[in-house]
């Protein structure tokens, strides 16, 4: 992912166009803050999405059952505190 300024995407767009056909995202920034983000217009089929969906309800079903607790508490496990 490459970021650039707003001045340079203006110079250099077709060459952005260029680089994002080939799958790159391009981060455009105004006064180093964040304004836009270019990146390939997806080409999945719905049938494509609906298999991804299955996926992942599938994954979230094989996954055990927790409590908050567990939940919030799992975020530091391993951690070493001083």
């Amino acid at each position: 992912m490459r970021t650039i300024s707003e001045s340079e995407a203006t110079a250099h767009f077709d060459e952005l166009l260029n680089a994002v056909e080939r799958g790159e995202t391009i981060i455009i920034t105004r006064q180093g803050c964040t304004v836009a983000r270019l990146l390939s217009e997806t080409t999945t089929t719905p049938e494509e999405r609906r298999h991804a969906i299955e996926q992942l309800n599938a994954f979230r079903t094989s996954m055990p059952s927790l409590s908050l607790e567990e939940f919030l508490g799992g975020g530091h496990e391993g951690h070493r505190y001083r």
